[in-house]
């Protein structure tokens, strides 16, 4: 059984998506330091001009959790993202298939960046037809401090005798630690597709809403072929 870790995204990239399709057993990683300026509270889409980010202002301390990071409300974020969607995408040939999705998500009272993040995920998963995928928040299980030591448990507990790593993982996890433990690892080798956009020239690593907005129902297939 493949497990896959990541930590809770805002509307992911391609490959998160990729490295959900290829694992069993998907573990949400919510319960690490919650980290500026990365993609757990942000993302990119394309604009006439160029890319454009959707930023979740978040009101956080330096060491919380990501699962403790509260979204700062008293900006109105909500609109302005609805808002980039229908100013960027309205032209985009499935935009009326998706629309109504994001208007209910940011029409409601989200407290928690974690929790917002996980439900746009798994809602995004259930567009792009994945097979019902198995997942799991990391906070719910008892996890060492050593980052090798953590994914490790989280194989054990979820009966994974594989993991699957990022490109990225290998630089700082003991793959020797793997072994003894006797787990294997493997290496996501993630090709961005290129695929019809609206406003010209292609542009890759864009949220996964703007493959969805362009492709429909057949996004899956161009995550992975």
């Amino acid at each position: 059984m493949i497990v896959a870790v990541h930590q809770p995204q805002y509307l992911p990239w391609l490959g998160y998506f990729d490295k959900m399709i290829q694992a069993d057993v998907f573990c949400y990683l919510d319960n690490v330091q919650y980290k500026k300026n990365e993609w757990q509270n942000r993302n990119r889409i394309k604009t006439a001009r160029d890319w454009q980010w959707l930023t979740v202002p978040v009101s956080y301390r330096f060491g919380q959790k990501i699962n403790e990071v509260k979204i700062n409300n008293t900006v109105s974020w909500k609109r302005k993202h609805l808002q980039a969607l229908i100013t960027n995408y309205n032209k985009a040939p499935f935009f009326k298939d998706y629309i109504d999705f994001f208007e209910a998500v940011y029409s409601n009272d989200w407290e928690f960046l974690s929790e917002l993040n996980v439900y746009l995920i798994d809602q995004i998963c259930k567009m792009l037809n994945f097979q019902e995928k198995q997942t799991v928040l990391a906070s719910t299980l008892s996890l060492s401090d050593d980052p090798t030591e953590r994914l490790i448990d989280i194989c054990k507990a979820l009966g994974g005798d594989t993991y699957l790593s990022g490109p990225d993982g290998v630089k700082y996890m003991s793959l020797e630690q793997f072994r003894q433990k006797g787990i294997k690892v493997i290496v996501q080798a993630f090709r961005h597709p290129e695929y019809p956009q609206l406003f010209g020239e292609f542009m890759s690593h864009l949220s996964v809403v703007d493959l969805l907005f362009n492709c429909g129902p057949e996004s899956s297939k161009k995550i992975r072929p």
